[in-house]
C-alpha cells in the first residue's frame, strides 16, 4: 500500500499535475533536494499561442547543471524573460472567457524578481492551488533518494520529452479553431477557459 506520493516543483505545471495531485491520499512530498534536470517543466510551461503550442522557459544562471540542487538553482535576469513570457500570456488569453479575473494574481510574477526558481515555483504553485481551490498540504523531502517504494513517484513521469498516459477530456481553447485541441497544456490554459470550474474538470 502507498504512503502517498511525490512530485516534482513545476513553473505553471501542466494539467496532468494538478489531476495526479487531486486523485492522491495519503502524504505528499515536494521534492527539493534532487540535482536539477534540464529540459523539464521545471521551468518550463506550455501555452496556446494563436501559433499553436507555445513552449514558455525560464532561464537560470549558467552553472545550475546537474551537480546543483534544484532548491539551489538561480533565475537568470540577463534578458527582460518576464515581460516576454506576460505578453506571450496576455496575447494567448486575454480574449479567454476567465484571464481577468486571474490576472492580478499572477502579474506580481512578472514584474517582481524572484533569486531562486525554486522559490519562484513554490509561490506560483500556492496561488494556482487557491485560484483551484483545491486544498492539499504537502511536505518537502529532507534529502535525496534514487527511489521511494512506497511512494508514488511523479519526479520524471512528468516529463515534456515523455508521452503521458493522461487522457484529458476536451474543453474550449481560444485558438482550437485554429490548431485543434491541444492536451495537458499549463494549468494556466484550464484556468482561463474553464475558471471556477477548473477543480470540477480535473
Amino acid at each position: 500500500m502507498n504512503k502517498g506520493a511525490i512530485f516534482p516543483l513545476f513553473y505553471l505545471p501542466p494539467v496532468e499535475f494538478f489531476a495526479k495531485l487531486k486523485s492522491q491520499e495519503g502524504l505528499l512530498l515536494m521534492e527539493k533536494e534532487e540535482h536539477f534536470p534540464k529540459q523539464t517543466y521545471r521551468n518550463r510551461a506550455s501555452i496556446y499561442s494563436a501559433n499553436g503550442k507555445l513552449d514558455l522557459v525560464v532561464p537560470v544562471i549558467k552553472g545550475s547543471k546537474n551537480q546543483t540542487k534544484a532548491k539551489d538553482v538561480r533565475i537568470s535576469y540577463d534578458f527582460n524573460w518576464q515581460r516576454l513570457h506576460w505578453l506571450s500570456i496576455q496575447a494567448s488569453y486575454r480574449n479567454s472567457a476567465f484571464f481577468e479575473f486571474y490576472e492580478d494574481d499572477f502579474a506580481p510574477f512578472y514584474h517582481q524578481r524572484t533569486e531562486f526558481l525554486f522559490d519562484y515555483n513554490e509561490s506560483l504553485l500556492k496561488v494556482i492551488l487557491k485560484a483551484l481551490k483545491l486544498n492539499v498540504v504537502f511536505d518537502y523531502t529532507k534529502d535525496y533518494q534514487s527511489t521511494y517504494p512506497e511512494f508514488i513517484d511523479y519526479r520524471y513521469s512528468i516529463h515534456p520529452k515523455l508521452s503521458s498516459d493522461y487522457e484529458s477530456n476536451a474543453y474550449y481553447q481560444v485558438f482550437e479553431d485554429k490548431n485543434g485541441f491541444i492536451p495537458n497544456l499549463s494549468i494556466l490554459d484550464l484556468l482561463c477557459s474553464k475558471g471556477p470550474q477548473s477543480l470540477q474538470f480535473l
